[in-house]
């Protein structure tokens, strides 16, 4: 071997071992190479709780959006449509639309951070408080109201009557009826409607606990029972138990004073105003603005005993009226469907001027399906309907409405 090539072979010992030496510097110890660096799915909605939901893949995801979107452009995203579609998997967004104007007046369009009002969608949240106050023992469900709330006049009512409408309360929408000079032009609080029921003692429209009545007083005064135990404002405990806990920023309770012209309007037909009327300050059964987004990090919430016990979760879920024969019942603050095939669906529709909402949750399928509209349309339910996509649920997609 010439001293020429022992040279060179001396130099690459030394250059392979400098090398070496300086990937081992403490510089670089901390290194990541680039194609080890996971990016952020921007379509996973997650939560800072324990919940053991499994990844869902891109085939699937392509498999199943495909089939939305066709049902979407002809069911419910049509041409006349202000709102909005999300449906998720375990977190993962499978389809997502928005349309129509937040504020027609202003061409703002409705986009992922427009809070839409969820109507009666918002007794689901109301229900949810509500057991959040149970597991902290300031709530007792088979307590009496009058317990909480010494003016109630009604001494059998309890607070889960109030959450599976079986107290009989009549509705407030219709307390003119028994009441000589109602005064239409004053704007109600919920206060007023549990003075009403203390002044007037209307007449039950059923003995507490033997009978199904949907009734949106139920929920106004189950707003004040979470006020009086809590010490604080409805919309105070809700931001503090339920919408900062779960990270929904785009969520809050509407404030009827201050916040009329800032909310998403309320439409008729081809964008007509729908104006306010004398029930829009009340709270507890409607009255919370939010997100598809943020309602999906809600539903993400109800898979987890960190946020609420399984028990608790258990006693919502599960139906409590059985007098008459029939698919649809109610839980403690949701809607069930009940096939005698064995599938149960769980949802909650509202309806609030021009405002409609579609909440399902299959929770046997960690499926999220929401549909919110801020100008008036049915559409908006049929949005349930996509269930049969996921699980065994007897719906057909191209069935007539």
């Amino acid at each position: 071997m010439s001293k020429h090539t022992i040279a060179v072979a001396i130099f690459v010992i030394f250059l392979s071992f400098s090398c070496q030496k300086k990937e081992e510097s403490p510089l670089l110890a901390h290194y990541v190479p680039e194609k080890e660096i996971k990016p952020i799915d921007s379509s996973l909605i997650t939560l800072p709780f324990s919940m053991e939901l499994h990844p869902v893949s891109e085939e699937y995801k392509l498999e199943k959006s495909k089939i939305i979107g066709e049902y979407y452009n002809t069911k419910i995203g049509l041409s006349d449509f202000s709102g909005a579609l999300l449906v998720t998997k375990n977190g993962k967004i499978i389809f997502e639309d928005y349309q129509g104007y937040a504020n027609y007046a202003t061409k703002t369009p409705v986009s992922k951070t427009t809070a839409l009002h969820l109507a009666s969608v918002s007794k689901v949240m109301t229900a949810t408080l509500v057991l959040r106050l149970v597991q902290e023992n300031k709530i007792d469900l088979n307590e009496k109201v009058q317990t909480y709330l010494p003016d109630f006049p009604y001494q059998n009512t309890t607070v889960k009557t109030l959450l599976n409408h079986r107290s009989g309360l009549p509705h407030y929408s219709r307390f003119s009826e028994s009441v000589k000079k109602w005064n239409a032009r004053k704007t109600l609080t919920n206060a007023d409607v549990l003075d009403y029921l203390k002044r007037y003692k209307f007449a039950l429209l059923a003995k507490n606990d033997t009978k199904f009545n949907y009734c949106n007083t139920n929920y106004v005064i189950l707003a004040l029972v979470i006020e009086k135990v809590t010490g604080k404002t409805y919309a105070e405990a809700m931001q503090e138990q339920i919408f900062t806990p779960l990270g929904m920023k785009d969520t809050f309770v509407f404030d009827f004073i201050n916040q009329k012209n800032e909310v998403s309007q309320s439409y008729k037909s081809n964008y007509v105003n729908h104006g306010w009327d004398q029930f829009d300050a009340l709270y507890g059964d409607k009255n919370i603005y939010s997100t598809p987004r943020d309602l999906v990090k809600f539903d993400l919430a109800t898979y987890s005993s960190e946020f609420l016990r399984k028990d608790l979760w258990e006693e919502a879920l599960k139906g409590y009226s059985y007098e008459k024969k029939g698919i649809k019942n109610y839980g403690l603050g949701i809607r069930l469907r009940e096939w005698e095939t064995g599938q149960t669906l769980h949802y909650h529709n509202g309806w609030w001027h021009g405002n409609t909402s579609s909440y399902t949750t299959l929770k046997n399928d960690t499926i999220a399906i929401i549909a919110l509209s801020n100008k008036y349309t049915r559409k908006t339910y049929q949005a349930m309907k996509l269930a049969a996509l996921f699980g065994d649920y007897p719906f057909e997609l191209n069935e007539k409405e």
